[in-house]
């Protein structure tokens, strides 16, 4: 089959079973709605703009007219109205984002894992996740010493902050050593933890927030959440996609890749730093999801093989299914769980088997 037949062919199937796991997830709950039903009330609230508006703006004592749309459906299917609000305003902004994250965390650990060549790299392992947990903590714990009202901004900061150190640690005379950076990540990581451990010590009544916080949640989510971590995913993940033929050839090695025509030094800084924003826009808005950039991005390689120009897009869709299925467990239950132990609950043992089955092996 030809290469990008196969691309599409791969992407396509991905795709049509993100559709089916998020029609199944909305239809399960508390309320069980038929997934006809559920399919209908998802296209109702699909929204484009159908006309423009005006609108008024104040600057200074003047009020200024402001351009703007008018937003509808282009869909109208009869559906009771109990269900779709249950299906467009409760579960599908919980959904939108389990998919956001799992496609972000996978498409960061498909990145890590051909940056390092090293199948055991995650998200993780440059201190973002740990990063954002601290920031995160920090938040909940001690609202009055951060600089920043919004929990999520905060979080990312943290993670942006933790790469950013990471890298300059690293740095030495323009080059960044690939065993360097894993272990300054490793540093950075052992630091933060033990500092996300004294604020948990002394977070007081808020313990049990920054606790579930630090354990992943997609509860109380809304239509902001996922405006947050959105266009930084698809930015990050668009951009990374457009340098697919570079991952490809950093994997002969550095040497290599210089001889070939690729500046190694930045288009490693260009893949770290995506990386991380993407990372850090997913870990912001939902919190510490482990093995969805671990295992999913391998499962990927062993289906469709090394090539970053397939394994990008089918691990980003693999992983936006793997996480929405993993949140459905979490709810599914009569006492919803943290969705990241779900994930570690499936994850480790499936990784535990590749290992056994010696399918863990260099890239």
């Amino acid at each position: 089959m030809e290469r990008p037949t196969r691309i599409a062919s791969w992407s396509a199937g991905l795709a049509a079973l993100l559709a089916a796991v998020v029609v199944a997830s909305a239809a399960l709950g508390p309320v069980r709605i038929a997934p006809v039903a559920v399919a209908k009330a998802i296209l109702n609230a699909v929204v484009v703009p159908t006309g423009l508006t005006t609108g008024t703006a104040s600057l200074g004592p003047a009020s200024v007219p402001v351009p703007g749309f008018e937003y509808g459906s282009p869909f109208g299917f009869a559906v009771h109205e109990p269900h779709q609000i249950i299906v467009a305003e409760v579960r599908l902004p919980r959904i939108a984002l389990a998919a956001t994250v799992g496609f972000a965390l996978a498409t960061a650990g498909t990145v890590m894992q051909g940056f390092f060549r090293n199948p055991l790299a995650d998200p993780s392992i440059i201190g973002v996740s740990s990063g954002a947990a601290a920031g995160a903590v920090a938040a909940i714990a001690f609202p009055a010493l951060v600089p920043f009202s919004s929990l999520h901004l905060s979080a990312f900061v943290g993670a942006i902050a933790a790469a950013f150190l990471v890298y300059a640690i690293a740095t030495e005379g323009g080059r960044t050593p690939v065993a360097t950076l894993l272990l300054a990540g490793v540093a950075i990581q052992a630091f933060l933890g033990a500092a996300i451990s004294y604020m948990l010590v002394h977070s007081g009544e808020n313990l049990r927030e920054a606790v579930l916080w630090t354990m992943g949640r997609l509860n109380n989510t809304s239509w902001g959440d996922v405006g947050f971590a959105l266009p930084f995913t698809l930015v990050g993940a668009l951009v990374l996609g457009a340098h697919v033929r570079e991952m490809n050839v950093l994997l002969l090695g550095e040497e290599d890749a210089h001889h070939l025509g690729v500046e190694v030094e930045r288009t490693k800084l260009l893949l770290l730093a995506l990386a991380s924003v993407v990372t850090a826009a997913g870990v912001a808005v939902a919190g510490v999801i482990g093995f969805v950039g671990l295992v999913v991005p391998h499962v990927m390689r062993l289906l469709v093989g090394p090539d970053h120009r397939i394994l990008l897009p089918t691990s980003a869709l693999a992983g936006a299914s793997f996480l929405v299925a993993a949140d459905t467990v979490a709810r599914a239950g009569p006492a919803e769980v943290p969705v990241g132990i779900v994930t570690a609950a499936l994850g480790a043992p499936f990784f535990l088997f590749l290992l056994t089955r010696r399918e863990v092996h260099s890239l």
